[in-house]
Formats: structure tokens, C-alpha cells, sequence
């Protein structure tokens, strides 16, 4: 399944995703824009957030289906991506499932992600940003914030490479119905932004303007 006018931007910390989603949801308009990210603001979301600080650990498989109970309160929640895309809202998400797939496969494998979040619906659009983990880090480091638990260079390597896996598969039919856009997060933020802006302008408003 396919939600129309929902668009998921992905990619290891410190790819510049949360930046490029504020700037589309300003393009765009933001009475026209649901924003929103994963972990969510809501209680189950904050309960993460703790987790991913630090403040208490739980097993990979645990954090697994946590995120993945957030995920269904961020999708068929009150106030969720379907009911505001219903509204006739654009959502616009900072990661999705796809991110579990890639962050929660390095500890506890693959299988488990996979399994609960196959039933999670596919965005019309999917922003996947690239970046080196080295150049990353060094931009998470900069803006001198208490770093969270996977934002390690060990672990933002192999993530790295299970994101590359995970959009492999979905280039295919997996993906089938949802368009996968690869993003150079090397670029400047203007750069970006504006190809962004074309894909998002010619898909959602169907404008070559």
C-alpha cells in the first residue's frame, strides 16, 4: 500500500534530513504540511528518546518492536500521517521504517525488523540522503549536543551500509508504487533543497515550474 502525499526523508545522523524537511514543509507551506519524525512527539516517542540518550537500555529486540509501536501511533494514530493525509494534508516525515531496518538490523540482525515493520504502508516518495559516516559524525559532533546511543562510528559504518542494502531492495519490486529518490548530502543546503523541491514539485504537483 501506498500513502499519496506522504514523504519520508532517510539517512544516517547527521545526513541533514531534519534540515531539508523544514525547509520543504516552508516551501510548500506549512498550512498545507504535516512535519513529523520518528522516534514521534508522543509519549511512546518520548519513552525513545530517553532510550536513545541513554537514560535506560533495553535489548535490541526490545527497541525493535518499541519503535515499531511508535511507528503505528505516528500512522494510524488520531492526529497520524493517514488521518492528515486524508485532510488532504502533505506528511512529511523525518525517518520511517526504514531506518529501523537499517539501525536496529546491526545488533539483532534483520529478521526481526523486517518481520514487524512489513506491514507498515510505503510513502509516495522517499528521500534517501548519502553521506560518508565520517563527514556525518563530524556535523552530529558540531553542533555540540549530547550524542545519542547509535551515534558512533562503528555503528554509524555499518548502518551506513545496511541503508545502502535496504534501498537496494527497494529499488525493486518491494518498492513497487513508491518513488526512491537518492539524495548527494554533500551538496550545500540550497543545492539540495532545490532538487528536493523539483522531484516533490513534479510528483506531488505534477509542475514543471
Amino acid at each position: 500500500m501506498i500513502v499519496k502525499n506522504f514523504i519520508v526523508f532517510e539517512g544516517i545522523d547527521g545526513a541533514g534530513t531534519t534540515t531539508q524537511l523544514k525547509k520543504l514543509a516552508e516551501r510548500i507551506g506549512e498550512d498545507k504540511v504535516y512535519s513529523s519524525a520518528e522516534p514521534t512527539k508522543w509519549e511512546t516517542g518520548l519513552f525513545l528518546r530517553r532510550m536513545l540518550k541513554g537514560d535506560f537500555s533495553v535489548s535490541e529486540k526490545t527497541a525493535s518492536y518499541l519503535f515499531a509501536a511508535d511507528r503505528a501511533e505516528h500512522i494510524y494514530g488520531k492526529d497520524g500521517v493517514i488521518e492528515q493525509t486524508q485532510k488532504g494534508k502533505i506528511a512529511l516525515s523525518d525517518r520511517y521504517f526504514f531506518s529501523s531496518l537499517a539501525y536496529q538490523s546491526v545488533s539483532c540482525g534483520k529478521e526481526l525488523p523486517e518481520l514487524i515493520n512489513s506491514p507498515f504502508p510505503l510513502p509516495q516518495i522517499l528521500f534517501y540522503f548519502k553521506i560518508d559516516p565520517e563527514i556525518s559524525l563530524k556535523r552530529v559532533t558540531a553542533r555540540g549536543e549530547t550524542t545519542e546511543i547509535y551515534e558512533k562510528i562503528e555503528i554509524q559504518k555499518k548502518t551506513a551500509e545496511l541503508y545502502d542494502a535496504v534501498m537496494e531492495e527497494y529499488k525493486g519490486p518491494k518498492g513497487s508504487g513508491m518513488t526512491l529518490v537518492e539524495v548527494d548530502a554533500t551538496k550545500t543546503i540550497p543545492e539540495i533543497h532545490d532538487f528536493i523541491w523539483n522531484k516533490v514539485n513534479s510528483i506531488i504537483f505534477h509542475s514543471d515550474n
